[in-house]
């Protein structure tokens, strides 16, 4: 649902997380850059990594500290095995976690996939008031995360809230 309010283009940052990938055989970034260009957001930086938690760590607290970077969306690593640790590298970084986007989403990916979604360790929260996104690394699953939730909580347009909205509250003492 959306109102008279005027749209609000978003600076946000694409981060992959692989060990197996390169940039240009990216489609997980590149669909997440694809929606949320086409949405009307600007793409302010997007890379690549691998899957270790210190090299997570560094580009996402760059981005966090960078003022004019509104989001970030991860893809990749927040499976199970061994060598999945977005979530163990992100979660301390974020001030508050958004724990309805990980219900919200594997719920959605249950309709898609069953019983196959209680794998997932999707994951939202804010920091230094940059919403933070952590999504699998299967296109199917970014594509279904950013047109089911991302993309209307992150258009000021969608009511009854959002969180573009509350952006200008989000640094509060």
């Amino acid at each position: 649902m959306a109102d008279k309010r005027p749209f609000i283009a978003l600076n946000i940052a694409v981060l992959t997380i692989s060990d197996s990938r390169r940039l240009e055989e990216d489609v997980s970034g590149q669909v997440l850059q694809d929606a949320l260009t086409a949405a009307g957001h600007q793409c302010h930086d997007r890379t690549l990594v691998r899957d270790d938690k210190y090299a997570i760590r560094e580009v996402v607290s760059r981005w966090i500290n960078a003022p004019e970077i509104n989001a970030i969306l991860t893809t990749g690593g927040t499976g199970i095995t061994g060598r999945d640790g977005t979530p163990e590298a992100i979660r301390p970084l974020l001030d508050k976690e958004i724990e309805g986007f990980g219900e919200a989403f594997r719920q959605l990916s249950y309709t898609e996939i069953g019983s196959s979604s209680l794998q997932s360790r999707a994951l939202a929260g804010v920091a230094n008031s940059t919403y933070t996104f952590v999504l699998p690394g299967s296109s199917g699953a970014c594509r279904t995360a950013w047109s089911s939730l991302i993309s209307h909580q992150l258009d000021n347009r969608t009511l009854p809230c959002n969180l573009v909205m509350l952006m200008p509250r989000l640094d509060e003492t």
